[in-house]
C-alpha cells in the first residue's frame, strides 16, 4: 500500500469534520446556540488531526520526497498546497479566537466563527480534491519504488508512535461524538 493511500483515507475523516463544522456554522448563522465545548472540540480535531497529524506527514515526509523527485517546494503543486495549508491555519486561528469571545457571551462572535468555518471548509474541500485527484497521483508516478517504500516506512513510524496513537484515538472519539450530534449517519 502506498503512503498516499493513508492520506486519502485521512481525508475522509477530515471531510466528516468539515460537514460537522459546516452544520455548526449554519446554526450559528441562524442565531442558534452551539455548545462552545463542541466548537472547541471541532477546532481541536482540525488543529491536531488535519494539521499536526495529516498536514505534518505531507509537509515533513511527502513534500520533501517530491522535492527529491524534482518538484520545487516554493512553487508548482507543492507550493500551492503549502500556501493553502497556511491559509487554512489562518481561518482556524481566527475561529479559535472568536470561540473565546463566544464563550464570554459575545453573541456576535458566533458570526465570526461561522464565517471562518465556512471559509476553511470551502478551502479545504477544494484542497482535498486537488490532492486526491492531482497531487497524490503525480506523487505516485514520480516517486521511485525505493522512495515509495521509504515513505511508507516513515508514515508507519509516524502513525505508530505511542503519543500519535493516543492522540488519534482521542480525536476519533471526538469525531464520532460530534458526528452523532450534528450530522448523524448522513
Amino acid at each position: 500500500m502506498r503512503a498516499t493511500e493513508d492520506l486519502v483515507r485521512e481525508h475522509e475523516d477530515i471531510r466528516v469534520m468539515l460537514r460537522i463544522a459546516q452544520e455548526m456554522s449554519l446554526r450559528l448563522t441562524r442565531g442558534e446556540m452551539v455548545d462552545a465545548a463542541h466548537l472547541e472540540q471541532a477546532i481541536e480535531f482540525i488543529q491536531n488531526f488535519a494539521d499536526k497529524y495529516h498536514h505534518a506527514k505531507e509537509e515533513d515526509l511527502l513534500f520533501p520526497a517530491l522535492e527529491e523527485a524534482g518538484f520545487p517546494r516554493g512553487s508548482g503543486p507543492v507550493g500551492v498546497m503549502l500556501a493553502e495549508h497556511d491559509e487554512g491555519r489562518g481561518y482556524v486561528r481566527a475561529a479559535a479566537e472568536a470561540i473565546a469571545a463566544y464563550k464570554a457571551g459575545d453573541a456576535s462572535a458566533g458570526l465570526i466563527i461561522a464565517a471562518n468555518i465556512r471559509n476553511y471548509a470551502g478551502l479545504l474541500d477544494q484542497h482535498i480534491e486537488k490532492e486526491n485527484q492531482a497531487l497524490y497521483p503525480m506523487a505516485d508516478n514520480a516517486l521511485s519504488e525505493v522512495q515509495q517504500r521509504e515513505l511508507r516506512v516513515s508514515f508507519d513510524l509516524t502513525n505508530s508512535r505511542p503519543e500519535a496513537v493516543r492522540s488519534y484515538e482521542r480525536l476519533q472519539a471526538i469525531l464520532h461524538e460530534l458526528r452523532e450530534i450534528y450530522i448523524g449517519s448522513k
